[in-house]
């Protein structure tokens, strides 16, 4: 007697492709350069990215280094493939937000025109 028992590792690894593609941000580099771009005041192709990582919730996490050294700790948000299909493709990649880093890791000093009691506490200025 011939019996043959289901294969279930076939659909077994396309959900898990599937669960996996749908936690992924959905923008592309394109889209990151340009948004870094907007945010930082340095045209496309100024800057690098790098040290890129995702968060659960599409948070992308980044560095932008323009080429005169400037350092630039960024991040925006990006619909995961799960978001993007619940709301019919209507969410939107959002800002990025940056902000400039000394070389030592630490935030820029801030020019001394500019500054504040708050940025002075802050051992900004």
């Amino acid at each position: 007697m011939n019996h043959t028992t289901p294969n279930f590792r076939t659909p077994m690894a396309l959900a898990v492709v599937l669960a996996l593609t749908a936690c992924a941000a959905t923008i592309d580099d394109g889209g990151l350069e340009q948004r870094t771009s907007m945010a930082i005041g340095r045209e496309v192709g100024t800057f690098t990215l790098s040290d890129r990582s995702e968060e659960s919730g599409g948070r992308i996490n980044y560095v932008a280094r323009t080429k005169d050294g400037a350092v630039y700790k960024c991040y925006l948000y990006s619909p995961t493939g799960f978001q993007r299909a619940m709301t019919f493709g209507m969410t939107p990649n959002s800002d990025a937000l940056c902000t400039r880093f000394g070389t030592s890791g630490a935030p820029a000093p801030v020019p001394s025109g500019t500054c504040n009691a708050l940025l002075k506490a802050a051992g900004r200025c």
